[in-house]
């Protein structure tokens, strides 16, 4: 009798039973990887959502969650790329509940001498000091002035919000009310709306007018509508102008008004609607 001599398969092992054995335990730390396709509005990195719930800021909320303090639905998650449903997770930083908070909308009249920042490192004094007895944990500044410039500054836990003021495509104009230390003929104001060049950068005004004049100064009245990092002193200085001063005097439609030097006032709600109608693309 013939040999048989087919092959005999041995049957192949369960995928499921392998998947099972091989999986990491650490892959309950990621609840979902980086969409192929671009999300929605509501869902959104986990770090967004943290800035989007009044919380703290993106940065903040990175540092947070590879610290492990941060969960998701229960679970804790470590990675800052993790992709959450905002409308329907729970989230939770140190076992609280993160929820978003009223929205707050402050004004305030800043004075000379005050840095823009939270905290500093050189222990000068700061914008937050004008904010006692206001609740200011997840209150941020829109935008900067500088340590020598005063005038109207804004605050708000609604990134969204501040986001739209500053970004460069909704072109929302700020202006100030300079003084110089000489005259202001018709070339400078000129040169001033035609733009310079420092550092690599071109500064110009969007505007520029004289609002008085002395025998050795003047003030000027200079609107912008993009915010480069000391905008008004380096086009001043390229042009061989010293600033004395230098006061943010409105934000769009928002004008600083008679609000007194270091007082803090909440934004009405028209206020804040007509600097929303101002953030819309062109």
């Amino acid at each position: 009798m013939a040999k048989d001599t087919r092959n005999r398969q041995k049957p192949a092992p369960s995928r499921k039973a392998g998947a099972v054995a091989r999986a990491p335990a650490v892959a309950k730390t990621r609840l979902s990887a980086r969409p192929k396709a671009a999300p929605d509005g509501k869902r959104v990195t986990l770090p967004r959502a943290l800035s989007k719930l009044g919380f703290c800021s993106r940065s903040q909320a990175e540092a947070l969650i590879m610290e492990g303090r941060v969960t998701v639905a229960g679970r804790v998650v470590t990675d800052p790329e993790t992709w959450i449903d905002l409308a329907e997770t729970a989230l939770a930083v140190d076992g609280r509940p993160v929820v978003a908070e009223a929205p707050v909308y402050l004004m305030l009249n800043k004075p000379r001498g005050l840095v823009t920042t939270r905290h500093d490192p050189e222990g000068r004094p700061t914008v937050y000091d004008c904010l006692a007895g206001v609740e200011h944990a997840h209150l941020s500044p829109v935008g900067r002035l500088d340590k020598a410039s005063e005038g109207l500054l804004l605050f708000t836990n609604d990134t969204q919000f501040a986001n739209a003021l500053l970004d460069p495509e909704t072109h929302v104009a700020k202006t100030y009310h300079v003084q110089i230390d000489r005259q202001a003929d018709a070339p400078l104001l000129e040169a001033m709306a035609r733009g310079v060049i420092h550092d690599g950068d071109v500064l110009k005004a969007r505007r520029v007018r004289q609002l008085r004049a002395g025998e050795k100064n003047a003030w000027l009245e200079i609107e912008l509508d993009e915010g480069r990092n000391r905008h008004i002193r380096r086009m001043l200085e390229a042009l061989g102008v010293e600033c004395l001063r230098l006061v943010r005097v409105a934000i769009g439609n928002l004008p600083l008004g008679d609000l007194e030097k270091g007082a803090v006032r909440p934004l009405s709600e028209t206020e804040v609607r007509n600097l929303r109608s101002l953030t819309r693309r062109r």
